[in-house]
């Protein structure tokens, strides 16, 4: 018998559940918050989505994956973008988002309102 995890459903969506750090779980472990999703009428896999907090951690995490090393040893300019990125992707919001990517960029709370003061500056917000 096959499960939630082998339906084509499952091996399509795996990448983006992933990539936003969710969990593919079966439509009868799913809470309240979770998201089901039906494939022809039938229930066939449920995502559990991460906490605000866990997906800055994840979207960190990618970052450095994506730039292949601690986004503490990027050059200013790198980190900058880095910020850009952050601030597209809601990190900003998140309770303590300053304070945790200050501190994965290596820098200081102050540098990275500098950096988004910059580019809002550039933008002529």
């Amino acid at each position: 018998m096959t499960g939630p995890a082998d339906h084509a459903l499952a091996q399509a969506v795996k990448p983006l559940v992933d990539a936003m750090g969710g969990v593919l779980i079966a439509p009868a472990e799913a809470r309240e918050d979770d998201v089901i999703l039906s494939w022809e009428g039938e229930e066939v896999l449920a995502v559990r989505l991460p906490q605000l907090a866990d997906s800055l951690d994840h979207i960190l995490a990618a970052l450095e994956r994506q730039h292949g090393r601690p986004l503490a040893e990027l050059d200013r300019k790198t980190k900058q973008s880095v910020v850009r990125t952050l601030e597209a992707r809601g990190a900003f919001s998140v309770r303590h988002g300053v304070e945790t990517v200050a501190s994965a960029l290596g820098v200081s709370r102050f540098t990275v309102y500098n950096y988004l003061n910059r580019e809002n500056v550039a933008k002529g917000q």
